[in-house]
């Protein structure tokens, strides 16, 4: 939201090149405006001090904090043979906890004539443990006097209120604030997003005004005022952008498709073998009032594994087919698309066989298209697409390229939307004489706030309920460094399960072919700043070579064991799917490829190694790919982590629940923000800064139905000049693409 051309000043005129250069590389920020939006993370107060006790491993800290005892030793080293090596150790204190700090050769004279004891200053470092003691070895420090000689430093750290700013070690928060005070009188210019009788009906603070009580506050009520009016800013310019988006949306022209009184959707229903839930009966109502309309539907339907979305996605294509339309499915895996195809053929039975002998009377074509296909197979697909025989489609990406051509696409269906970008959504919808209607599912439950923030120029439909006949499936954490006698039970179990007539899955994080080198990703991960977590970080994730390997050799003996992962010819995987499909193989050991879509309703076991290299939603989406028949599932997940740590807990309350709402939550809640708005992968910096999607529910909700009002009556926002330049400043490119992929 960086607002006018005071605000647009390049920071390199304003603060000299040096200094906007480490800002631009390591903080993202460019111009005054986005320094002056750079908030702080949190304040200390002057007559309280951080907890030392809480400083978190292998992170950049700013502690504000008093110098207890200072010792200066000397010591014999390769560099100083003749005992001339010096070494200064200063304790510091909050009163609660004591933090050392180790400073060596020419760098110890300035801290030693500084930091006696009693001074008082802000240390910043990386948090570090020496001898089983935490320790920062050479931090910046600043120190905060009374005396006349600091007057500069006084008159910076005025308020009682110390703000700490998210730094980096090339930048301590004390030079960032110093900025920020340089640039500052310039919030007096920043023109207000929000609409007067908004912002004066709901009592919030001037932008202005906000700016400056963020960063030099002098209560905490300043810092309240500050962050209540911030938070509306960023929440009512995202809804803002996605509610301009819907109305867009519903100007563009649709074909409504009804489906005919005793067509293909009747014919298909009369021969399921069971009744659709309430809650796909009242989904589908929903999907089929919103394909009568004359403008595209937008529609995101979001349901827990199994619970039977891809039936109603079924059901809605089946009603564009009676309607003369045809329908398309885009799955974002090969295998995920063959698995699709295979299962929609078997719903419908000679419905599928359109043209052919034995074909029902409504029935249509049903054709796969991946970009694997020979050439012949992939010609007569083109060709049944073209001329409209094939009234259903289901494919990859193959589906989006220039040569394939529709005869009339009425309905674009996207499975895993998280997996696709925009430009392929745009370019599929391209395809049709007018846009075609559009449905996107996903298994990752997404809590309602976040529905409303990432997906929000979709309207929501949730298939919450189970349908009969589902199994439970117990979930068990099997700590293998604690108790390694728990992994030998696991294995065990997968034994017992085989011998019940029964399958397994092993799921591992990596593949381990030359490919994904663990010390290429251990570089990586130094590169990217990711600090290793604790011994059982240190060995590479565990990989599908070697487990499968170990397991057949070991463990599991004597039981029929394949292995399955992304780089393998999309020929040998089909083949391993089948397989086990069949019943062939007794253990499957694979990667993430089984995530989404495979359905194998003999499979009850699964153990994932190396649980806590997951995310949440994911553990819980894998787990869904047992307890599919009627036999009660089993999920074991496997970690070397230790009892007390975050990862333990996160499988903790993966075991404890199988509402998925509810992981999704405890999901973003461990997670940062900007990862959630997927800003984090592009490593720009997130649109979120004060806005919490979780704890901010309200704020949200408030802010779309205040946003759909303003769109309404001035779509263009011609009276609102300051909203429109901050919607330019969040929709520049990479946050333009990112609310497109949605």
């Amino acid at each position: 939201m960086d607002l006018v051309p005071a605000l647009q000043e390049p920071l390199k005129k304003v603060l000299g090149p040096a200094t906007a250069k480490v800002m631009a590389e390591h903080l993202g920020l460019h111009t005054v405006g986005d320094l002056l939006h750079h908030y702080p993370r949190r304040y200390e107060e002057r007559g309280q001090l951080t907890h030392l006790a809480d400083l978190p491993m292998d992170e950049h800290v700013t502690v504000v904090a008093q110098v207890a005892d200072a010792r200066l030793h000397t010591f014999a080293s390769s560099k100083a043979p003749r005992g001339k090596g010096q070494r200064l150790e200063v304790t510091i204190t909050d009163g609660s906890g004591r933090l050392q700090l180790v400073f060596f050769g020419n760098g110890v004279h300035k801290p030693h004539k500084e930091l006696l004891p009693g001074t008082r200053a802000m240390f910043a470092g990386k948090v570090s443990v020496f001898n089983r003691r935490l320790q920062l070895a050479h931090p910046a420090y600043e120190l905060l006097r009374g005396d006349t000689e600091g007057e500069e430093t006084v008159e910076s750290w005025a308020g009682a209120l110390i703000p700490l700013y998210p730094a980096t070690a090339k930048l301590e928060s004390w030079k960032l604030a110093k900025a920020i005070q340089t640039v500052l009188p310039s919030a007096q210019e920043a023109v207000d997003p929000l609409p007067d009788s908004l912002r004066e009906g709901r009592g919030l603070v001037s932008l202005p005004e906000a700016l400056l009580k963020i960063h030099r506050p002098h209560t905490k009520a300043d810092i309240e005022d500050a962050r209540a009016r911030l938070k509306w800013d960023e929440a009512f310019v995202l809804q803002i952008a996605l509610a301009r988006r819907r109305h867009a949306e519903t100007q563009l022209p649709a074909v409504p498709r009804k489906p005919g009184p005793d067509g293909l959707l009747t014919a298909f229903d009369d021969r399921l073998p069971f009744t659709l839930t309430d809650g796909q009966q009242r989904v589908s109502r929903e999907i089929f009032d919103d394909l009568a309309t004359d403008h595209p539907m937008h529609r995101l339907l979001q349901g827990e594994v199994g619970s039977g979305k891809t039936l109603v996605a079924l059901r809605a294509m089946l009603a564009v087919v009676d309607s003369g339309g045809q329908a398309v499915m885009l799955a974002p895996t090969e295998v995920l698309a063959q698995q699709h195809h295979r299962s929609v053929v078997e719903m419908m039975g000679e419905l599928a066989e359109g043209g052919m002998l034995g074909g029902a009377e409504h029935a249509t074509k049903v054709v796969l298209l991946t970009g694997s296909m020979g050439a012949a197979a992939r010609r007569h697909a083109l060709l049944d697409l073209a001329t409209g025989e094939a009234g259903i489609v289901i494919g990859t990406h193959a589906l989006i390229e220039d040569k394939v051509q529709f005869h009339d696409l009425g309905l674009v269906v996207v499975d895993e939307q998280h997996r696709f970008g925009v430009e392929q959504r745009d370019a599929l919808r391209g395809k049709g004489k007018q846009p075609p209607h559009l449905l996107v599912m996903t298994a990752t439950p997404i809590p309602r706030t976040v529905a409303m923030t990432v997906f929000g120029d979709l309207e929501t439909s949730v298939l919450d309920q189970l349908p009969a006949g589902r199994s439970p499936i117990a979930s068990h954490v099997v700590p293998a460094a604690d108790k390694p006698h728990f992994l030998a039970r696991a294995w065990e179990r997968v034994r017992e399960e085989v011998s019940n007539g029964h399958q397994a899955y092993v799921v591992c994080p990596r593949i381990g072919d030359e490919d994904d080198d663990p010390k290429k990703g251990a570089k990586k991960k130094a590169a990217q700043g990711e600090p290793p977590e604790g011994d059982a970080e240190k060995r590479p994730p565990l990989a599908v070579l070697d487990v499968a390997e170990q397991l057949a050799k070991g463990p599991l003996q004597g039981l029929k064991v394949e292995v399955l992962h992304g780089r393998m010819q999309p020929d040998d995987k089909d083949a391993v799917m089948r397989r086990f499909a069949a019943g062939e193989t007794d253990v499957l050991v694979a990667t993430t490829v089984i995530e989404v879509g495979v359905n194998v309703p003999n499979a009850t076991a699964m153990v994932i190694m190396d649980a806590d290299r997951f995310g949440v939603s994911q553990l819980h989406q894998l787990r869904g790919r047992v307890g599919r028949g009627s036999a009660p599932g089993l999920c074991l997940l496997v970690s070397e982590m230790p009892e007390a740590s975050a990862a333990r807990q996160r499988l903790n309350a993966v075991a404890s629940t199988r509402d998925g709402f509810e992981l999704s939550r405890i999901d973003l809640e461990q997670r940062r923000e900007g990862d959630v708005l997927g800003q984090a992968q592009s490593g720009a910096r997130t649109s979120l800064r004060v806005l919490a999607v979780i704890e901010d529910e309200e704020i949200i909700a408030e802010a779309r139905q205040e946003a759909a009002a303003v769109v309404a009556a001035d779509p263009e926002l011609t009276g609102l000049p300051g909203l429109r330049t901050a919607l330019e400043a969040l929709l520049d490119d990479e946050r333009e693409q990112y609310l497109e992929k949605g």
